[in-house]
């Protein structure tokens, strides 16, 4: 199997290395680097995400836009966790759903760009591309893209999966912390009230269970997984290894790899890449795809039609979804293609602020969800998960929300690195809005 074809194919979106000496030197070290993931791993994760496509599960995928080196710390990891946690639990004791839970942690440190350079003030440079890249500085130092990026975005993915095992293996993931998780976070907050009221209602049911004798392990540990968009093809790459009990290759990077919507041509190097590893692989179909598009990239992705394999995230806009969304389904459905179908109810719906920030409604995010669901409904097919950006902190990114933020606030707490993420009073408003939708 050549993993290396798609060197000779278009690849969008790769950053102009200044010097392909420094980057072949990175290349060759991260080449010898342990894995981050096990391949096994990605295996169960395939496992789950085959129920999502048989309709017996549901995806919450999420975390950062756009990871940052100075990101990969205890508290922020346990924060996202915290806040991902919450949500899964919403949706599974209120949609009576199992939920496979995947972070847009340990490796989501590169975006794709519409541009590939930003002006200010008349003065032109590279545009950011994550941290793997280059820097978030205006200057002509920090936006030189630098490979030797890459092998810090390894060690510090290294470090935030670390954290991440060891917080749902080491008894914070435990059911019996859901009141611990919500402490700061109940008395001003109305998504958080709502929360501590479902968390009252399990604690009872944990005690009845208790009394039963029944204290299964799934109780106390929780499965988690890593993905990220691998947009820089030389780092997915020198991360690919043959699994010893297989004598298959995995992209060990991340559990789950997708690819963007600005990537995902047919000729291009990201989908032969993708086509050739084992992991479980998502793409990104924005308001262009077309049917036929669609079960062109199954027929290159997933040939042998195996569930679990193949992920479609939709992300068409609150006023697109209801219109162009059926067809997608239908065809691909009518095929027999077996596809898990997420919603990424963010991409499609961002917009400019007076005050010049990039920033998303909350509205329009719940109101592309409910399109999703309703298209899916009607369609007699599964709504298999959300893919979100969020963060576990109280920035002030996207309006709306229980506890509201104005267009006038967002300057009060603007943080990220990139597109705007939901914060966690809002990323629950939507977890207790998907369980409404699911059971219905």
């Amino acid at each position: 199997m050549d993993l290396d074809s798609w060197r000779a194919l278009p690849a969008a979106q790769q950053p102009d290395w200044p010097d392909r000496g420094e980057l072949d030197k990175v290349v060759a070290e991260l080449g010898g680097l342990p894995p981050l993931v096990f391949a096994g791993e990605c295996d169960q994760l395939k496992q789950q995400l085959a129920a999502v496509a048989r309709g017996e599960a549901f995806v919450l995928q999420g975390g950062d836009c756009a990871e940052t080196f100075s990101g990969a710390t205890a508290d922020n990891v346990r924060n996202k966790l915290k806040t991902l946690l919450q949500m899964a639990i919403v949706l599974t004791y209120a949609a009576k759903v199992p939920v496979v839970k995947i972070g847009r942690v340990a490796g989501q440190f590169a975006k794709p760009r519409s541009k590939p350079t930003e002006i200010r003030e008349g003065v032109e440079l590279p545009a950011y591309r994550g941290d793997m890249v280059n820097g978030f500085d205006f200057t002509p130092e920090a936006r030189t893209p630098d490979p030797w990026r890459l092998l810090k975005a390894y060690h510090s993915s290294a470090v935030t999966l670390n954290l991440a095992r060891a917080f749902t293996k080491g008894g914070y993931a435990d059911l019996r912390q859901v009141h611990a998780w919500n402490q700061d976070f109940v008395g001003e907050s109305p998504a958080g009230r709502r929360y501590e009221q479902l968390a009252r209602e399990i604690d009872q049911a944990l005690a009845f269970m208790r009394a039963c004798g029944a204290e299964p392990e799934e109780f106390h540990t929780v499965e988690f997984y890593s993905s990220h968009e691998a947009l820089i093809l030389d780092y997915d790459r020198a991360l690919t290894r043959i699994d010893s009990r297989t004598g298959l290759p995995y992209d060990v990077s991340a559990h789950m790899v997708w690819i963007g919507e600005r990537t995902r041509q047919l000729d291009g190097a990201h989908v032969d890449f993708f086509s050739r590893i084992q992991n479980p692989i998502g793409v990104k179909l924005g308001p262009t795809t077309t049917p036929h598009e669609a079960l062109s990239l199954v027929e290159k992705l997933n040939p042998h039609n195996e569930a679990g394999r193949l992920t479609f995230i939709t992300r068409m806009g609150a006023s697109k979804v209801r219109e162009l969304l059926p067809a997608l389904v239908k065809e691909v459905t009518a095929a027999g293609a077996q596809v898990a179908w997420l919603c990424d109810p963010m991409h499609g719906n961002t917009f400019e602020a007076p005050s010049g920030h990039k920033t998303r409604r909350l509205d329009d995010v719940l109101d592309e969800v409910a399109g999703f669901f309703e298209v899916h409904r009607a369609l007699g097919t599964h709504p298999g998960g959300i893919h979100i950006e969020f963060t576990g902190d109280d920035v002030t990114e996207c309006v709306g929300g229980g506890h509201e933020i104005a267009e006038d606030d967002l300057a009060t707490r603007y943080e990220t690195a990139c597109d705007p993420r939901l914060n966690r009073g809002q990323s629950l408003d939507l977890a207790f809005r998907v369980a409404e939708l699911y059971r219905a």
